[in-house]
C-alpha cells in the first residue's frame, strides 16, 4: 500500500478554532506530491491529523469567492 503524503505549501488563514487545539484552516496543500490545491479542513495543533475537508483549484475558489460576494449572509 502506498504511503499517504501531504505537504502544506502555504498557510492562508485560520477560519475557526475548536476544542483541543484543532483549527479549521485554509491552506494550499500538495497531496501525494501533486500540485498544491486550496484546502479547507480542520487540523490538529501539530498538523499531523486532519478532519474531513474540501479542496479547490484556483478557478473553483475564485468562483466560490465570486458567489459568496453576491450573497447577503444572515447573522
Amino acid at each position: 500500500m502506498d504511503e499517504f503524503t501531504f505537504k502544506i505549501e502555504e498557510h492562508i488563514a485560520v477560519i475557526s478554532e475548536g476544542k483541543g487545539g484543532w483549527k479549521t484552516e485554509l491552506n494550499r496543500v500538495s497531496w501525494g506530491d501533486r500540485p498544491a490545491k486550496y484546502d479547507l479542513r480542520p487540523w490538529s495543533a501539530d498538523h499531523q491529523k486532519m478532519g474531513k475537508g474540501i479542496t479547490f483549484t484556483a478557478e473553483e475558489l475564485n468562483s466560490l469567492k465570486s458567489k459568496l460576494n453576491e450573497i447577503e449572509i444572515a447573522q
